[in-house]
Formats: C-alpha cells, sequence, structure tokens
C-alpha cells in the first residue's frame, strides 16, 4: 500500500507541475523566458549583455537592453542600456528600430557623453539602407541629415571624418539618381527636362563623381536643341576641370564636327557653376 501511495503522490505531483507549465505557455499575457529579466538588477542585465555583445549573441543582448529600458527608464543603466539598445539593433540590421531607438535616446539625453555616437549610429542605420541609384534615394538624404548633425554639433567627436565621408557617398547617389533620370530624358530627346537634370548635378552636387558626366551630357543636350554658346561653355568649363578625361574628348569631338570648339560665356550659368568646380 505506501509503495502505491508514493506512486500515486508523484503521479498528481507531475500533474500539477505539468498543468501549471501549460498555464503559463498558453497565457498570452505571461512569457517564462522573461521572468527572470522582470526581477534581475539592471546592473546585472547590463553586465549579461555585454556578455552576450562580446560572445556574438548580439540577440539576446538587444532583450536584456531593451529590458532595461523598460524596468529602468530616465536612470543612469537606463540611459546606457538605450545606448547599446541602438548599437545591437544596428548590428541585427533592424535599421529602423535602431533609428527610432537612437533618436528617443537623444531627445531624452541631447547632451550626454554618448550623444555623439549614438548620432552617428542614426546615420550609421540610414547609410546601410541607402538603394542603388535606380531606386529612390529617401534613405541618401537621411544620411546626410544625420550625418550633418554629427558634424554641426560634434565637431571635435571622432566620428565626424567617416560622417563627412558618408555624407559624400550619399551625395553622389543623389547625383547619380538625378544623371539616370536626366540621361532618360535626353535619350527620348526631351533635352529641356534632360538639361534641369543635368544642371542640378553641377550646381548642386559639384563635388560628387557625376559632374564630369553631367556637363558632357549638357554639351549633347544643348547642342541637340542648336543652343551653340551653351554647349561650347559647356564644353570649356568641362575642359578647365577635367581635361584629360574621355568625356571631355567626345565633348570636343562632336563640336569640331560642327566646325565649333569650345569657348566659355561668362554670362551663362553654367560659367558660374564652373568656377565653383575649379581644384575639385
Amino acid at each position: 500500500m505506501r509503495n502505491t501511495a508514493r506512486v500515486a503522490l508523484v503521479s498528481l505531483l507531475l500533474v500539477g507541475t505539468s498543468a501549471l507549465v501549460t498555464s503559463c505557455q498558453s497565457d498570452p499575457d505571461i512569457d517564462i523566458t522573461k521572468l527572470g529579466l522582470a526581477t534581475d538588477p539592471p546592473e546585472q542585465l547590463y553586465n549579461q549583455g555585454l556578455a552576450n555583445m562580446k560572445a556574438g549573441n548580439i540577440a539576446e543582448a538587444s532583450r536584456k537592453f531593451d529590458s532595461i529600458d523598460r524596468q529602468n527608464p530616465f536612470t543612469e543603466w537606463g540611459r546606457k542600456a538605450l545606448v547599446m539598445s541602438t548599437f545591437s539593433k544596428y548590428r541585427l540590421a533592424q535599421y529602423d528600430e535602431a533609428v527610432a531607438t537612437g533618436n528617443r535616446y537623444l531627445r531624452q539625453y541631447p547632451s550626454s557623453q554618448d550623444s555623439a555616437y549614438v548620432q552617428y549610429l542614426v546615420g550609421l542605420s540610414y547609410s546601410k539602407q541607402i538603394a542603388d541609384v535606380t531606386q529612390d534615394q529617401k534613405a541618401a538624404r537621411s544620411t546626410i541629415e544625420a550625418m550633418q548633425k554629427v558634424v554641426d554639433n560634434y565637431p571635435k567627436s571622432e566620428y565626424v571624418e567617416d560622417a563627412q565621408a558618408k555624407m559624400r557617398f550619399a551625395r553622389d547617389q543623389l547625383a547619380g539618381k538625378e544623371m539616370q533620370v536626366g540621361r532618360y530624358y535626353l535619350e527620348r530627346k526631351e533635352y529641356l527636362a534632360a538639361i534641369q537634370r543635368f544642371r542640378n548635378v553641377v550646381e548642386n552636387y559639384g563635388r560628387t563623381n557625376q559632374v564630369e558626366e553631367a556637363l558632357a551630357r549638357l554639351v549633347e543636350a544643348y547642342y541637340a536643341m542648336g543652343v551653340q554658346e551653351e554647349a561650347q561653355t559647356a564644353a570649356a568649363v568641362l575642359g578647365q576641370n577635367y581635361p584629360d578625361s574621355q568625356w571631355y574628348a567626345d565633348s570636343f569631338k562632336l563640336l569640331k564636327g560642327g566646325g565649333l570648339e569650345p569657348r566659355e560665356n561668362r554670362g551663362s550659368w553654367i560659367s558660374r557653376a564652373g568656377a565653383k568646380l575649379i581644384g575639385v
């Protein structure tokens, strides 16, 4: 009888335990995997998060930092966790989440010791989303805006140099988009629309890799329209800035075929824009 009673008691305990686990798992308001995070002190969670980052467990680290942020907002541990939460989301390629978390940090702690770094992370998160020039360039514009804040607000930070490099790349992408659209119009002989795009590159993206072709395309478009003086000016400005380029050689050949040569009209918008290109 004693053995039978003992077996019955063990069976009841097992059934009770199973029912408790099943209840916890089925209750949408209870996540047993997070019960420890609600009771562990923030310092312990933060160190666990750092250990997970070092071990390459970025998702688990992010969970630790997010827990600190939820449980201890507006504390020093909460502030530090928000920095690491931004970084971990960036590392996980959760770029929109990283931007949102980073911007929240910057609103709450605009003058903290980590503000420059967080602003830089926001810029990096945008830059990682820059698409091919055939697609929308919203991320490139956002990259420039975010990285310009690094340069303007934290001019002595260690992130300025790379922020400037990221802005140069983003501007080149924006100029590339303009060139893509301009070539589209040029191929369809919509010369005025094409010229507007190429002009935008020369005037607003003069220090990008696209300006050389933009000047050559202006020669081509103006020549096709019979606006010889502007075609000659574009070729002259191209030759002054890129005398050894193939684009200049092609433009010179085009004009020569029509009995023309590069000649600058200093009253032209191209000449005024060209003056800013010297030394590029």
